[in-house]
């Protein structure tokens, strides 16, 4: 278990470094607008589609390598080939330029997430899964949050592009410790006999038809998917709050940047690892626990996060702030109990496809349309009713989170039974 905790911090240091990277577009906003005279609906397209096409469709050929291949030296090829176009993106002067940079940057980013998840699903048994998914997606809060703190502090001194060098070269000098890493055996922490079994190579084919073959007959699976997609079009359009901040509520570059990222840090970190603990705790005592979690916390913290877009910053009792720290916390904390519930669904052969399936499919809806409504909104009229849209749309997860926890043993208990069958 001691291997297991080493390989899940590095592999979570990692996934902060991949949000660090993925967010500096974003919250760089305000000076890129300024001078690349960009729109708003630029900087969206390159946080959202130009970026997640590639790492989107990328993820999925990444992937079905992943689940044939040495899931380290694909992780290492990736965090160097993300690295060294983040640092050349420092050197954008246009538009086309940084669109260029972005879609290799999710190129080498696809390598990422479906491939550790699958050495954490075989590194941890499925009582700890959400606990341990948890934690590898607190990189994004933190790497959220330490990126706003880096463009808060670096951009003002030394501009923007000094941000793009500086965390592209320190990707570059961590890619051969990569390699150094040694993973466990593919279906090491299963409890059954068929799923422990030697899983042999699957052709790319084998692996797809097998996928759409257990999203056919798990609606628990595609329930699932399709509530993540709500709810991360919801929160993806979060990532314009720091240029809300700045452009309409009239906060101070550096000042609001620290303390969002402050903010991201602490409340995201205790919400991605304390929701993964928190949903387990409910996975063990209910079934589907870990979806009646998803369920119950969208109910009350959507109207919470329309709060603090609404009240104004000087509204009494710091309500401002603290609507802003539970709606950071919300953002964050439904990562682990929703990508447990895939990876519990998911046979095990297929695991970093049927993950790179879900990021394809939240990604797509929900990453990259979230921000691009909110900011064609605030083009149109104010990035505050953008946001507002689209935070309540949210909403529309309660239906398929309902009938997915519903669905989640039956179908769980069919996944079972099918791989025991392949195995016998």
């Amino acid at each position: 278990m001691r291997k297991a905790w080493i390989l899940l911090l590095f592999l979570t240091g990692l996934n902060v470094l991949n949000f660090v990277d993925r967010q500096l577009i974003v919250n760089l906003a305000p000076m890129l607008t300024k001078e690349l005279n960009l729109k708003l609906t630029d900087i969206a397209w390159l946080y959202g589609y130009i970026f997640l096409v590639f790492y989107t469709l990328m993820g999925m050929i990444m992937a079905s390598i992943a689940d044939r291949w040495s899931r380290q030296r694909l992780i290492a090829g990736g965090l160097g080939l993300w690295s060294g176009l983040t640092a050349a993106s420092g050197a954008a002067s246009n538009f086309l330029h940084l669109a260029l940079a972005r879609m290799f940057v999710g190129v080498g980013e696809a390598t990422l997430t479906p491939a550790s998840l699958s050495i954490l699903s075989d590194a941890f048994p499925a009582k700890n899964r959400a606990m341990a998914t948890g934690i590898y997606y607190s990189g994004v809060s933190l790497g959220s949050g330490l990126s706003l703190i880096i463009v808060g502090q670096l951009a003002p001194t030394y501009g923007w592009r000094s941000c793009f060098y500086a965390l592209g070269i320190l990707g570059l000098i961590l890619t051969p410790l990569v390699l150094l890493i040694k993973t466990p055996p593919r279906g090491a922490s299963e409890e059954s006999v068929a799923a422990t079994a030697e899983i042999t190579n699957l052709t790319t084919a084998e692996i797809y038809r097998s996928l759409f073959a257990t999203l056919r007959r798990t609606p628990a699976l595609w329930l699932t998917i399709t509530a993540a997609v709500f709810i991360n079009f919801s929160t993806s359009a979060g990532s314009l709050v720091f240029t809300w901040l700045v452009r309409e509520r009239g906060m101070d570059f550096r000042t609001i940047g620290t303390i969002n990222g402050i903010f991201v840090v602490i409340v995201g970190l205790t919400g991605t690892t304390g929701a993964g603990v928190l949903s387990d705790w409910f996975h063990r005592r209910w079934s589907g626990g870990r979806l009646w979690y998803v369920f119950i916390q969208s109910i009350l913290f959507i109207p919470v996060s329309i709060g603090f877009y609404t009240l104004p910053i000087d509204a009494p009792n710091k309500m401002f702030y603290v609507t802003w720290l539970l709606a950071t916390f919300a953002s964050l904390s439904w990562y682990g109990p929703i990508f447990a519930t895939v990876q519990d669904l998911a046979p095990v052969k297929i695991r970093a496809t049927t993950v790179a399936f879900l990021l394809l499919i939240i990604n797509i809806i929900g990453t990259g349309l979230g921000p691009l409504v909110a900011a064609k909104i605030g083009d149109a009229q104010s990035l505050w009713r953008g946001l507002i849209v689209c935070t309540a749309i949210g909403y529309f997860s309660l239906i398929p989170l309902f009938f997915a926890a519903r669905r989640y043993q039956t179908d769980l208990e069919r996944v079972q039974r099918n791989e025991a069958g392949l195995h016998n």
